[in-house]
């Protein structure tokens, strides 16, 4: 009786401690769900990449680099999110970069902002246009 009553506390401990830990490994957020939609997004709103191009590059270089190297590198972008969109469509039930979920291109900002890196990163979703605000501006009142 009274090995089964260690054995019983024993087993208690080592399951108690093991369920301790519950945590998300780093890569949860990314599911296939995700991927797809990323792709759906890529497909559908990739064109989006040579407006915000332009006004890029002419904030950047002026406006005739603008007009002239930003189509050419909104366009080329656009392409790229496009191919990259029905490379995931196809791909979306498996794991496909490094064994995860993750975008197979470059995604630069960590916090979701809209940022590219000077080669060719793109962030994961396609960008928006108009106004876009990162930060919350509510106020609470108090009386």
């Amino acid at each position: 009786m009274k090995k089964l009553l260690v054995l019983a506390s024993t087993l208690f401990a080592l399951t108690s401690m093991v369920s301790a830990d519950i945590q998300a490994p780093p890569g949860a957020d990314y599911t296939s769900t995700r991927k797809l939609g990323r792709a759906l997004s890529n497909i559908l709103y990739g064109i989006v990449e040579i407006p915000e191009t332009i006004v890029r590059r002419t904030d950047t270089y002026g406006r005739k680099a603008g007009a002239s190297y930003g189509v050419v590198d909104g366009t080329s972008r656009a392409f790229r999110r496009l191919g990259y969109g029905f490379y995931e469509l196809v791909t979306f039930t498996c794991p496909t970069y490094r064994g995860t979920y993750k975008a197979p291109y470059e995604n630069c900002g960590q916090d979701g902002r809209i940022e590219m890196s000077p080669s060719q990163g793109l962030s994961e979703f396609p960008p928006e246009l108009g106004f876009e605000s990162y930060f919350s501006h509510t106020r609470t009142q108090t009386w």
